[in-house]
């Protein structure tokens, strides 16, 4: 991703907001998605969507984005950001410059090339980076953070639980992951010190799971909310009635008000995914009033008398 910039892979501008981020993802998300579209480039554009997401949604990686750019994940933890930015200003003040005589390819003693060719002071930059560590080895160096998407269902999401994950590679590796109930698209888990191994003795980085919640047959998800549709017939909807709905949590009833018309819905308080620290979201039922695509002669009598006896008018704007 070096070449390419996360903000402009989302559609946002640096200084997006994070509902502007999540706005701009769920969008290309849906347009991208390999099981909704199934054209030859959609799934790498799904990955570089879902990469550029992971890493801007969360608000620690995303400062750490800012300040290196494509280098964010393997400047270590202790790096100065303007020691940095002077370090790579100076690498291009130094390519507008020429090269000096002395070493190699023009360069002083003591100096590498950066982009283009442009000189760096490697003892001023890893001295001013690391501490002074220069010239008596780099000492150690953190492991870099990993991560991997966590497909779920929502019944999965509702419950949470245990789940063993295997990641391939050059060498697969099992991990048991604790998913805590009610995780919602986009939320990361981690599990620490199963990242990237360190050197000299450095830490291990963390391994990050970012879950991304299946498309399901019933259920529409939006944050914690559910919704489904509520099939209804013509005389349920005018008369009202009490309808049985499966929800996650298990099932539910609906109280359909008299006069119910298609698109109404109706919330079930709750009933969506839970939070284990604060308010739970709700389910939605939207009403789809349903009629026979073959009525019986009893019933075309029927519509007929109703229709001769009503003076309701669907297309009165009363």
């Amino acid at each position: 991703m070096a070449d390419r910039d996360f903000y402009q892979i989302l559609g946002v501008g640096r200084n997006a907001s994070q509902d502007e981020i999540q706005r701009a993802y769920r969008k290309l998300a849906r347009e991208f998605h390999p099981d909704l579209n199934s054209h030859p480039a959609a799934e790498e554009r799904f990955k570089d969507v879902s990469e550029a997401y992971s890493v801007l949604s969360d608000p620690g990686t995303r400062r750490r984005y800012d300040a290196f750019g494509a280098d964010f994940r393997q400047v270590p933890e202790d790096v100065d950001p303007e020691t940095w930015r002077r370090s790579r200003a100076r690498a291009g003040a130094g390519a507008s410059a020429g090269r000096g005589p002395g070493a190699p390819g023009g360069g002083a003693a003591g100096f590498g090339y950066g982009p283009g060719g442009a000189d760096i002071d490697i003892e001023d930059l890893l001295g001013g980076i690391f501490g002074g560590r220069a010239g008596r080895g780099w000492g150690p160096v953190p492991g870099a953070d990993q991560e991997a998407e966590l497909p779920l269902s929502v019944e999965e999401a509702y419950r949470g639980g245990r789940k063993s994950v295997t990641l391939g590679g050059a060498g697969q590796r099992t991990f048991e992951v604790n998913i805590p109930a009610g995780v919602t698209d986009g939320q990361r888990i981690r599990l620490a010190g199963q990242g990237g191994r360190g050197s000299d003795g450095g830490r291990a980085g963390d391994l990050y799971f970012i879950v991304r919640l299946l498309p399901h047959p019933v259920y529409r998800v939006q944050g914690r909310d559910l919704y489904l549709d509520l099939r209804l017939a013509p005389w349920e909807a005018a008369l009202g009635t009490s309808v049985a709905v499966d929800t996650p949590g298990g099932e539910a009833k609906v109280k359909v008000p008299h006069g119910t018309s298609s698109g109404r819905r109706l919330r079930l308080r709750g009933r969506g995914l839970p939070n284990p620290r604060g308010k739970p979201g709700d389910l939605y039922a939207e009403a789809k009033i349903m009629v026979p695509a073959k009525p019986s002669r009893t019933e075309r009598d029927l519509l007929e008398q109703l229709a001769a006896a009503s003076e309701f008018d669907p297309r009165s704007s009363r």
